[in-house]
């Protein structure tokens, strides 16, 4: 008997450096006679979103290892693991009329004159893993 499950892979976080302020515990004299928080400016990385393009290689290895794991605890034992891929693309066309000059063209210009333009690229990504195991 087989069994076949899927692992997701995740895209990494991206890091920033941030400048932020940090009580020091002490306290001064404010403006008008109170007490006032002295603090200091200090760099912390904190994460600013997700990479588009890039996968988390090692929480996806780590995730594949509890996977097997868990495989193996219940009597199965992993034949294969394939990667599954996964693309996007993004494109644009115009055909309006482009035109050098800086004259407005009529109509019929507009229609017999001109060019077009366009762009287009894909690309791919893992999107995760499938793990092909059996019983033993």
């Amino acid at each position: 008997m087989n069994k076949t499950v899927f692992v997701k892979a995740y895209f990494k976080p991206i890091y920033k450096d941030v400048a932020v302020k940090v009580a020091t515990g002490e306290t001064k004299a404010g403006f008008f006679g109170g007490q006032k928080d002295v603090t200091r400016t200090e760099t912390q990385r904190q994460q600013a979103g997700w990479s588009d393009c890039e996968i988390d290689g090692r929480r996806l290895a780590d995730e594949v290892s509890k996977a097997i794991a868990e495989l193996n605890s219940e009597g199965y034992e992993a034949i294969n693991v394939s990667e599954i891929t996964s693309g996007s693309y993004r494109y644009e066309y115009n055909s309006q009329g482009i035109t050098s000059s800086k004259r407005i063209l009529s109509e019929t210009e507009k229609v017999s004159g001109g060019g077009s333009y366009g762009f287009g690229y894909g690309y791919s990504y893992t999107e995760g893993v499938l793990i092909l195991a059996r019983r033993v």
